[in-house]
């Protein structure tokens, strides 16, 4: 495939990908795209259904051809829970249900079911692009994606040979970079959260700051998002759900954007509620952001599934509760207008993790065997013990069986398709630049 086809190749799926979302929001569509021109990582951040696009073997030609194809996978580990978009910027804290800090896997809009070595081919040509930008020597890059793959598989037999279902990366079981934004996670303040984004005015309770980044609902509007939170607190589990009636108590909601390269275009809401208290130092704030199609979808065969789920975020909530074993108490999902909605904590306590500091091989190699670890954890969480019976197996067996004593074979081909595919996307990305200059991506440049 020349540069030619291959543009068009890229113009088209972002355009199929992302036609209703630029038709609403041209504006929000020039951020994200002229973000995605930053640099490579960028771009690929925002493009994963060019990535299924690929892996697939959808875009043919010599893209589809090289080493994207595999055959690790079988029936059962090809459809377990997948996050969907797994890269280097895709982990980082929250607080647990446990009240504990956790280290993990976040962000699960593009979650859904598919090949358990789609997770790991995305994240190592994640960590491929990010050494090359590094300036990291071939030989350290290949290095770095063999020592992640050969921790997830370490993780994986651990949940085969043990009873172990509860791993987790804590406060006590980490080191270096990972164990530092756990520190600083811990250090955050609910007040410093509620300070910054609202205000007591002449209220007996908080309000929404006035700025930029929220704007106010208009009364029909603001109705819709009312009823959608009411049917959203009926999606809250049970045994998730506080005993004290104050806590759901709403007392503003306003419009939001700004958000990054991935829900460029999303609509969304910010609501306030009481908190466990009438004190005004614990109130919440929720955000309720309209839930995309996931990439991965858009490649396979999505007949199950759809008839599974009521909307795209009753998909991310019911994925999100999969992947993670104690996941946020607050996530849940509504519908406006038919469209679905996924609803979750903004939370003072969630910090990603700042790889700008994060330079030599064997800091990042320390980094990247847990984050292995992570990727296994969310993995076979999601399998017959977790709420959701679309996977009803064991997926680190499942996992353990279908590679078999092929695991040199697999870290060798997903090393290679790593530093293969980064290689396409530095190219892909000089192209993209080039015709989002030109006003070829569907939307103005200017």
């Amino acid at each position: 495939m020349d540069d030619q086809d291959r543009t068009e190749t890229i113009i088209e799926v972002l355009g199929e990908a992302f036609a209703d979302l630029m038709e609403a929001d041209p504006a929000a569509f020039r951020g994200k795209y002229r973000k995605m021109a930053a640099d490579p990582h960028s771009f690929y951040r925002g493009t994963a259904c060019l990535f299924y696009a690929d892996v697939t073997g959808s875009t043919g030609g010599s893209a589809g051809s090289q080493v994207w194809s595999e055959d690790f996978a079988d029936e059962r580990s090809g459809r377990i829970w997948i996050h969907g978009d797994l890269h280097i910027e895709n982990f980082g804290t929250y607080l647990n249900s446990d009240g504990r800090f956790v280290f993990d896997v976040n962000d699960f809009d593009e979650a859904y079911l598919g090949r358990f070595t789609w997770d790991l081919q995305r994240f190592a040509a994640s960590l491929a692009l990010v050494g090359w930008q590094k300036a990291l020597p071939d030989e350290d890059v290949r290095g770095l994606v063999e020592r992640y793959l050969r921790a997830y598989l370490d993780q994986v037999d651990r949940y085969v040979e043990s009873d172990e279902d509860d791993y987790a990366l804590y406060l006590h079981n980490t080191s270096g970079p990972v164990h530092e934004v756990l520190l600083q996670a811990r250090e955050q303040r609910r007040t410093d959260l509620l300070a910054a984004n609202t205000t007591r005015g002449d209220q007996d309770h908080r309000t929404f700051r006035d700025d930029a980044s929220v704007r106010r609902l208009d009364d029909k509007e603001r109705e819709k998002v009312l009823q959608a939170y009411r049917d959203y607190l009926e999606t809250i589990p049970d045994e998730r759900r506080s005993p004290r009636d104050v806590f759901y108590e709403l007392h503003d909601v306003v419009g939001k954007s700004g958000f990054g390269i991935g829900s460029a275009g999303l609509p969304a809401y910010n609501l306030l509620i009481e908190g466990q208290s009438q004190a005004l130092d614990n109130d919440v704030v929720l955000s309720m952001k309209q839930a995309n199609v996931p990439a991965v979808s858009r490649f396979v065969d999505t007949s199950e599934v759809d008839d599974y789920f009521d909307h795209e975020g009753h998909r991310t909530a019911v994925s999100q509760r999969a992947l993670q074993v104690h996941t946020d108490p607050l996530l849940g999902h509504a519908a406006i207008d038919g469209v679905g909605y996924v609803v979750s904590e903004v939370s003072p306590y969630e910090l990603d993790l700042d790889w700008s500091g994060i330079t030599e091989p064997d800091e990042m190699g320390e980094v990247v065997e847990l984050l292995g670890r992570a990727t296994a954890k969310v993995h076979c969480a999601s399998d017959e013990d977790s709420d959701q019976d679309l996977v009803d197996f064991q997926v680190e067996e499942a996992v353990v069986a279908s590679v078999g004593d092929r695991r040199d074979e697999l870290v060798s081909w997903v090393t290679d398709f790593a530093t293969t595919y980064a290689d396409r996307v530095r190219a892909d990305h000089a192209l993209f630049v080039e015709a989002f200059r030109e006003g070829r991506i569907g939307i103005s440049s200017t």
